[in-house]
């Protein structure tokens, strides 16, 4: 059985050594364990610990809760072939029978297998905990309920709770993602974006093909900073896997978010369309609850200030906050700043207010801030609401306003 135990030692990298993981530090009871994770976790202590028959139970009672889990089957072979001979190959033992479900061929079906493997073990030992956040959830507002953030190096998708404005982590779910990677840049290049989004809609599967399982929620890819950057495509979702199909390799997709349909049949119940943010990342970059709310209160007092010179009508303090190369209502910089002067002569007074608002960090190379909010503008002789969305960036060393639309 030694065979085993160092084939899927070598599968897995240093994963093995993993003992306690699934009571890591930080990780309290009411967290979800998603899917199989918690079962395959058990099932490679056992085989570090030369534990086979136990090891054989947990693989059993694994494919009783999940039949169709194809990584599941190849240990099951692996450990059942190990009885008999030693192996020399990983997968050897369950491959034919992985490879007879897909029609695909054989050693490709155990390198995917394997890179399922590594990804599902690697994230859920290290799974999140209470004292760190994603650096990007700056703000929900009080009607965004959850949070989504994905991880594409890890293949995660972390779920978090709005509480009173702090995100609290709620589950994860292991995902597929493009076959070619991550950071999108144009139709049909097989990646999947980078950047903040929120969820679009709710296509059930009545309305789908089978290829999409259990639904779909699409998002907004492109969003203003990408086609700004010259992005382009479409139909980027959040959807399961078909019918015969537990899961997908970490990259499977033609640049959707893939889970199996039960953990999308569970993520659903938290998504809202309309106001859920999803932010996709390559690597999700985490900070402590002091510095994200260092960073939150400073980009709030930003805000503040840029309302505060707006009121003043003060043309020079305004236009301070708006980057050189800004863009707002078809026009540039040079065109809003005069539209703004010409506006503010004939004012006496202004006054403005803003509510309910949300500020995203961007994950990729580019540094910018998404901030969306109810903005309450009176004058001597004009009142209105409105909802407005804004993108600051970083130009010579501040935060500055690059693009300015109605939300």
């Amino acid at each position: 059985m030694s065979a085993i135990r160092h084939l899927i030692g070598v599968a897995c990298t240093a994963l093995l050594c993993m003992q306690g993981a699934a009571a890591d530090v930080g990780i309290p009871a009411r967290y979800t364990d998603s899917g199989p994770d918690p079962l395959l976790v058990r099932i490679f202590e056992h085989i570090e610990k030369n534990r086979w028959e136990p090891a054989l139970n947990e693989t059993e009672a694994l494919l009783k809760a999940y039949p169709k889990f194809r990584l599941g089957h190849l240990i099951k072979g692996d450990l059942l072939l190990a009885r008999t001979r030693t192996l020399k190959n990983f997968g050897e033992g369950g491959a034919q029978h992985v490879a007879a479900k897909t029609g695909a061929p054989v050693a490709e079906q155990v390198a995917d297998l394997q890179q399922e493997a590594i990804a599902r073990l690697r994230a859920y030992k290290n799974r999140p905990n209470g004292a760190q956040v994603p650096r990007y959830l700056l703000q929900m507002r009080p009607d965004q309920e959850h949070a989504v953030v994905v991880d594409t190096q890890k293949a995660r998708l972390y779920l978090y709770q709005n509480d009173n404005g702090t995100p609290r982590f709620v589950a994860d779910y292991y995902i597929s993602h493009g076959k070619l990677g991550s950071d999108k840049l144009k139709e049909g290049d097989q990646k999947t974006p980078i950047g903040v989004y929120h969820v679009t809609a709710n296509l059930s599967r009545k309305k789908l093909p089978d290829l999409y399982g259990s639904g779909a929620f699409p998002i907004n890819y492109p969003n203003k900073w990408d086609k700004k950057m010259g992005k382009n495509g479409h139909g980027i979702w959040l959807h399961g896997t078909p019918s015969d199909t537990f899961s997908r390799p970490p990259l499977a997709s033609d640049g959707c978010v893939v889970l199996a349909n039960s953990d999308l049949d569970a993520l659903a119940k938290n998504l809202q369309v309309g106001a859920t943010p999803v932010i996709i990342s390559n690597s999700i970059e985490w900070t402590s609850l002091d510095d994200w709310q260092a960073e939150r209160k400073a980009l709030l007092a930003m805000i503040d200030t840029w309302r505060s010179d707006w009121e003043s009508r003060d043309i020079d303090r305004y236009a301070r906050h708006y980057a050189r190369d800004f863009s707002g209502d078809g026009k540039t910089l040079s065109q809003w700043i005069a539209q703004k002067k010409k506006v503010n002569a004939g004012k006496q007074w202004i006054k403005v207010t803003t509510h309910n608002v949300s500020m995203f960090r961007n994950p990729g190379k580019d540094e910018y801030v998404v901030v969306t909010f109810e903005q309450d503008y009176q004058s001597s002789n004009l009142s209105n609401r409105m909802q407005k969305r804004q993108y600051w960036i970083k130009e010579d060393g501040r935060w500055k306003i690059v693009h300015e639309d109605a939300a």
